[in-house]
C-alpha cells in the first residue's frame, strides 16, 4: 500500500484531494511540487480530472502511456520524463500487488530493506519502526520495489548501484519521552544536546573541526539556508565579521539560486538545513558548487544529499527532531556556527590561543544557563494568556538579537497562528510603531 500526508499546496485540503490520487489502474502519492503540470493537464484535456492537485496530473498521465500500451514500469520510466519540478513519488498498479515503482528529483526518498519486504519512505526516521537497513535514492533514480528486493536505475535509465546502509537503532527511536508532544520535548533536549554538540566540536581547549577548514585565505563568507536556519545564519553573520573580520553574505536559498550572484573563487559557501534536503538549499548549493572555494554543509542528517554534495560536511547532533517547529536543530546550528566563527578568527589571526580558550568556555556555560530558563517555564505560562488574546505581536531585537526577533516571530506564527512579525528595535519609529495598541503585544 501506499500512502501521504502532504500540505495542501494545490487546492484546498478536502479528501477529494488528498493523496493517494487514482487514475485508472495507477495510484500515486507524491511529495513536491509539479511545476509544469498545468501544461500538462492541457496535453491531457481528453481525460477526466476529479481533482485540484499536480499529483492527479502524474497519475493521469501514467495511466495514458498505460493505455498505449506500455507495460507499468515502462508507463512510470515516461511519465517521469515528462515532469518538471521536484518530487518523491510512489506508484501502485492494478494487478501489480508486488510492484511499487519509487522516484525521486529534489526530494529525498528511501528504500527499507526487511526480511521478506520492502518499505518505501521520504527518510530513515520514518522507516525506522520497520528496518535500519536503508538504500538512499540519489538524485533523478528510480526503483522498481517488490517483495524480494529492489532495482534502481539512475536518471538515464541505467541500473545503479547504491549502496545499502545500516541506521543506528537510535536513530530509528522516536517517542515523546513523557512530554504532552514532540515539540516540548525537543524544547527541553536543547541543553543535553547543544552539551553533546559542543563537546564533540572542542578539544584541549580549542575548536575541533577538519583540516579541510581553511579561512585564511577566504576572501568572503556566503551563507544559504530558508526558514530557521536562515536566521541561524543571519546570526552568525555578525560573529564572522565582528570575530573573524570575514565579509559575509546571508542569503535565502530560495532568493539566492534565481538571483545568480556572483561568487569569488575564494569565497567560503555555507550552507545550513536540519534536514540536509531542503531543496532550495540543495539548489543553492549545486549553483555555487563549481564557483566557490569550498562548499561547507552544517546539517543534522549526515547520509542527506546537502551533506554528501559538500566539501565539508559537520554534523550538528541534534538527534530526530519531529516537530515541525525547529528548537533544538536550531540550538545545536548556532553552536556549529559559532565554532566555525571561532576557528576563522584564530586562523586570520585575530584571536590567540588564550581568547578562543576563553570563547570555547563561553559556549559551555550556555547549557546552564538554558536549564535556567528551562525552569522559568511556570512563570512564563502566565504570559501566555495575553499572547493568546494578541491581534498581532511584534518581536524587537538589536545586533544578534534582531534575527533572533525574526525566529520569535516565525515560531509564534507556525504554532499559535497569531500573526507576528520581528523588527530592529530601531526601525519600530519607521512605521510599525502605528501598528502598536492594547492588542499588539511587543
Amino acid at each position: 500500500g501506499i500512502g501521504h500526508t502532504r500540505w495542501a499546496t494545490h487546492g484546498g485540503p478536502t479528501i477529494t484531494n488528498a493523496h493517494p490520487h487514482q487514475a485508472g489502474r495507477v495510484a500515486v502519492v507524491h511529495n513536491g511540487i509539479i511545476e509544469n503540470y498545468k501544461d500538462l493537464r492541457t496535453r491531457l484535456s481528453h481525460r477526466t480530472f476529479v481533482t485540484q492537485t499536480d499529483t492527479e496530473t502524474v497519475a493521469q498521465l501514467c495511466e495514458d502511456f498505460l493505455d498505449q500500451g506500455l507495460s507499468p514500469r515502462d508507463a512510470a520510466a515516461q511519465t517521469l520524463k515528462h515532469l518538471e519540478g521536484a518530487y518523491a513519488l510512489a506508484f501502485l498498479f492494478q494487478g501489480e500487488a508486488d510492484l511499487i515503482v519509487a522516484a525521486r528529483k529534489g526530494s529525498p526518498l528511501a528504500i527499507g530493506h526487511g526480511d521478506g519486504e520492502m518499505f518505501v519512505g521520504s527518510d530513515a526516521i520514518a522507516l525506522g519502526p520497520m528496518t535500519n537497513r536503508i538504500t538512499y535514492l540519489e538524485e533523478g533514480d528510480y526503483a522498481f520495489v517488490t517483495r524480494s528486493g529492489v532495482e534502481i536505475r539512475d536518471a538515464d535509465g541505467r541500473i545503479a548501484n547504491r549502496e545499502m546502509r545500516t541506521i543506528p537503532a537510535h536513530s530509528a527511536q522516536i517517542d515523546k519521552g513523557g512530554h504532552k508532544h514532540f515539540m516540548a520535548k525537543e524544547v527541553f533536549e536543547q541543553p543535553v544536546v547543544l552539551s553533546d554538540c559542543l563537546n564533540h566540536y572542542e578539544a584541549d581547549g580549542a575548536v575541533n573541526l577538519p583540516e579541510a577548514l581553511d579561512f585564511a585565505q577566504t576572501d568572503r563568507m556566503i551563507l544559504v539556508a530558508c526558514g530557521t536556519a536562515h536566521y541561524a545564519c543571519a546570526v552568525a553573520k555578525y560573529w564572522f565579521e565582528q570575530l573573524a573580520g570575514l565579509p559575509c553574505d546571508v542569503d535565502i536559498a530560495s532568493e539566492f539560486r534565481y538571483r545568480e550572484p556572483p561568487v569569488s573563487d575564494r569565497a567560503t559557501a555555507l550552507f545550513v538545513s536540519q534536514s540536509g534536503e531542503t531543496a532550495d538549499t540543495l539548489a543553492a548549493l549545486r549553483y555555487v558548487k563549481d564557483k566557490a572555494a569550498r562548499v561547507v554543509s552544517v546539517v543534522n542528517v549526515p547520509e542527506s544529499s546537502i551533506a554528501r554534495e559538500s566539501d565539508v560536511a559537520l554534523p550538528i547532533l541534534a538527534g530526530v527532531e519531529v516537530g515541525v517547529a525547529s528548537t533544538k536543530a536550531f540550538m545545536n546550528q548556532l553552536g556549529v556556527l559559532a565554532n566555525l566563527a571561532i576557528l576563522a578568527a584564530r586562523q586570520r589571526g585575530r584571536i590567540d590561543a588564550t581568547r578562543e580558550a576563553e570563547l570555547l568556555k563561553t559556549l559551555r556555560g550556555l547549557p546552564g544557563l538554558i536549564n535556567q530558563a528551562l525552569a522559568l517555564e511556570g512563570q512564563i505560562a502566565k504570559h501566555t494568556v495575553e499572547l493568546s488574546e494578541a491581534r498581532s505581536v511584534l518581536f524587537l531585537g538589536r545586533g544578534p538579537m534582531f534575527p533572533l526577533a525574526l525566529e520569535g516571530a516565525l515560531k509564534l506564527k507556525e504554532i499559535s497562528y497569531i500573526h507576528a512579525e520581528g523588527y530592529a528595535s530601531g526601525e519600530l519609529k519607521h512605521g510599525p510603531i502605528a501598528l502598536i495598541d492594547k492588542t499588539v503585544p511587543v
